[in-house]
Protein backbone atom coordinates (compact mmCIF):
# COMPACT_ATOMS: atom_id res chain seq x y z
CA UNK A 1 0.00 0.00 0.00
CA UNK A 2 1.20 3.72 -0.75
CA UNK A 3 1.60 6.43 1.74
CA UNK A 4 -0.99 8.98 1.01
CA UNK A 5 0.81 12.01 0.37
CA UNK A 6 -0.55 15.26 2.15
CA UNK A 7 -1.09 17.80 -0.44
CA UNK A 8 -2.67 21.44 0.20
CA UNK A 9 -5.90 20.37 -0.89
CA UNK A 10 -6.07 17.29 1.68
CA UNK A 11 -4.87 19.65 4.06
CA UNK A 12 -7.61 21.99 3.91
CA UNK A 13 -10.44 19.87 3.09
CA UNK A 14 -9.55 18.05 6.59
CA UNK A 15 -8.93 21.30 8.32
CA UNK A 16 -12.28 22.35 7.05
CA UNK A 17 -14.27 19.67 8.31
CA UNK A 18 -12.72 19.46 11.71
CA UNK A 19 -13.70 23.09 12.00
CA UNK A 20 -17.30 22.60 11.08
CA UNK A 21 -17.41 19.74 13.12
CA UNK A 22 -16.09 21.55 16.21
CA UNK A 23 -18.20 24.72 15.36
CA UNK A 24 -21.70 22.26 15.19
CA UNK A 25 -20.82 21.23 18.57
CA UNK A 26 -19.64 17.77 17.41
CA UNK A 27 -16.57 17.69 19.47
CA UNK A 28 -18.16 19.12 22.63
CA UNK A 29 -18.96 16.56 25.44
CA UNK A 30 -22.81 16.33 25.47
CA UNK A 31 -23.67 18.41 28.88
CA UNK A 32 -27.03 17.49 30.80
CA UNK A 33 -29.59 20.19 30.81
CA UNK A 34 -31.18 20.49 34.10
CA UNK A 35 -34.84 20.92 34.08
CA UNK A 36 -35.92 23.76 36.50
CA UNK A 37 -38.42 23.35 39.23
CA UNK A 38 -42.19 24.72 38.24
CA UNK A 39 -43.53 27.86 40.29
CA UNK A 40 -47.09 28.27 42.08
CA UNK A 41 -48.98 29.92 39.80
CA UNK A 42 -51.44 32.88 41.07
CA UNK A 43 -54.75 31.90 42.43
CA UNK A 44 -53.48 28.16 42.22
CA UNK A 45 -54.05 27.68 46.11
CA UNK A 46 -57.98 29.00 45.98
CA UNK A 47 -60.03 27.34 47.99
CA UNK A 48 -57.43 24.34 49.38
CA UNK A 49 -58.47 22.04 51.84
CA UNK A 50 -55.40 20.53 53.15
CA UNK A 51 -55.46 16.63 53.50
CA UNK A 52 -58.34 16.12 50.93
CA UNK A 53 -58.93 12.31 51.28
CA UNK A 54 -57.16 10.23 48.18
CA UNK A 55 -60.20 8.84 45.62
CA UNK A 56 -60.94 6.69 42.75
CA UNK A 57 -62.67 9.12 41.37
CA UNK A 58 -64.46 12.74 42.31
CA UNK A 59 -68.16 12.72 42.09
CA UNK A 60 -69.85 11.51 38.90
CA UNK A 61 -67.25 11.47 36.41
CA UNK A 62 -66.60 12.43 32.84
CA UNK A 63 -63.91 14.60 32.81
CA UNK A 64 -60.25 13.59 33.07
CA UNK A 65 -57.71 15.47 34.67
CA UNK A 66 -53.94 14.31 33.82
CA UNK A 67 -50.58 14.92 34.31
CA UNK A 68 -46.65 14.11 35.26
CA UNK A 69 -44.58 14.89 38.53
CA UNK A 70 -40.57 14.59 37.72
CA UNK A 71 -37.67 16.09 40.13
CA UNK A 72 -36.00 19.48 39.29
CA UNK A 73 -32.61 18.97 37.79
CA UNK A 74 -32.25 15.49 36.39
CA UNK A 75 -36.40 15.52 35.03
CA UNK A 76 -36.34 11.38 36.83
CA UNK A 77 -40.25 11.00 37.29
CA UNK A 78 -41.59 10.72 40.69
CA UNK A 79 -43.21 7.74 41.67
CA UNK A 80 -46.05 7.57 44.58
CA UNK A 81 -46.89 11.76 44.84
CA UNK A 82 -49.79 12.42 46.29
CA UNK A 83 -51.70 14.96 43.91
CA UNK A 84 -54.76 16.88 45.30
CA UNK A 85 -57.46 18.45 42.44
CA UNK A 86 -60.56 20.26 42.86
CA UNK A 87 -62.65 22.49 40.62
CA UNK A 88 -65.67 24.20 39.72
CA UNK A 89 -67.82 21.35 38.25
CA UNK A 90 -71.43 20.58 37.12
CA UNK A 91 -71.55 18.95 40.67
CA UNK A 92 -70.11 21.50 42.53
CA UNK A 93 -68.13 24.47 43.78
CA UNK A 94 -64.45 24.48 43.77
CA UNK A 95 -65.00 25.52 47.78
CA UNK A 96 -67.03 22.03 48.39
CA UNK A 97 -65.38 18.93 49.62
CA UNK A 98 -67.32 16.76 47.31
CA UNK A 99 -65.07 18.57 44.95
CA UNK A 100 -61.76 18.03 46.22
CA UNK A 101 -60.39 14.41 45.88
CA UNK A 102 -56.34 13.28 45.69
CA UNK A 103 -54.70 10.90 43.21
CA UNK A 104 -50.83 9.42 43.50
CA UNK A 105 -48.67 9.32 40.72
CA UNK A 106 -47.63 5.64 39.20
CA UNK A 107 -44.56 4.32 38.45
CA UNK A 108 -43.69 6.43 35.44
CA UNK A 109 -44.62 9.86 37.15
CA UNK A 110 -47.93 9.98 35.51
CA UNK A 111 -51.48 10.62 37.51
CA UNK A 112 -55.00 10.99 35.89
CA UNK A 113 -57.99 11.37 37.88
CA UNK A 114 -61.61 11.42 36.79
CA UNK A 115 -64.23 14.02 38.21
CA UNK A 116 -67.81 15.70 36.95
CA UNK A 117 -67.13 18.52 33.93
CA UNK A 118 -65.09 21.56 34.58
CA UNK A 119 -67.33 24.79 34.67
CA UNK A 120 -66.71 28.36 34.32
CA UNK A 121 -66.22 30.12 37.40
CA UNK A 122 -65.37 33.76 37.26
CA UNK A 123 -65.26 33.68 33.29
CA UNK A 124 -63.39 30.79 32.83
CA UNK A 125 -62.64 27.20 33.01
CA UNK A 126 -59.81 25.90 35.14
CA UNK A 127 -58.93 23.36 37.36
CA UNK A 128 -56.92 23.43 40.76
CA UNK A 129 -54.05 21.27 41.45
CA UNK A 130 -51.31 20.93 44.16
CA UNK A 131 -48.43 18.85 45.39
CA UNK A 132 -48.31 19.39 49.21
CA UNK A 133 -46.58 16.54 50.70
CA UNK A 134 -43.06 16.84 52.87
CA UNK A 135 -40.19 15.82 50.47
CA UNK A 136 -40.93 18.75 48.13
CA UNK A 137 -41.57 21.98 47.86
CA UNK A 138 -45.04 22.88 47.81
CA UNK A 139 -46.61 23.79 43.83
CA UNK A 140 -49.90 24.91 43.57
CA UNK A 141 -51.41 25.32 39.51
CA UNK A 142 -54.31 26.75 38.05
CA UNK A 143 -54.40 25.77 34.43
CA UNK A 144 -57.16 27.46 32.02
CA UNK A 145 -58.79 25.11 29.86
CA UNK A 146 -58.95 26.40 26.20
CA UNK A 147 -62.74 25.48 25.50
CA UNK A 148 -65.17 24.76 28.42
CA UNK A 149 -66.86 22.16 26.14
CA UNK A 150 -63.07 20.43 26.49
CA UNK A 151 -63.50 17.53 28.23
CA UNK A 152 -59.81 17.24 29.72
CA UNK A 153 -57.00 19.29 31.19
CA UNK A 154 -53.08 18.48 31.95
CA UNK A 155 -50.62 19.86 34.31
CA UNK A 156 -47.22 18.77 34.97
CA UNK A 157 -45.12 19.15 38.22
CA UNK A 158 -41.50 19.77 38.43
CA UNK A 159 -40.61 19.47 42.10
CA UNK A 160 -38.41 20.89 43.80
CA UNK A 161 -36.46 18.73 47.34
CA UNK A 162 -36.99 20.39 50.12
Amino acid sequence: MKPKLLTRRTLLASGSAVAATGSLGLLTPARAQTLAPTPSMRGGANNYRPGAPIVDRIGGGGFWMSGTVRRAGDGAPLAGQRIQIWAHTTEGHERDPQSHGATLTDENGAFRLEMPQIVPAFGQPHGHLAYDDDAFETVFLRPVMPSASDTSLEAHFVLQPV
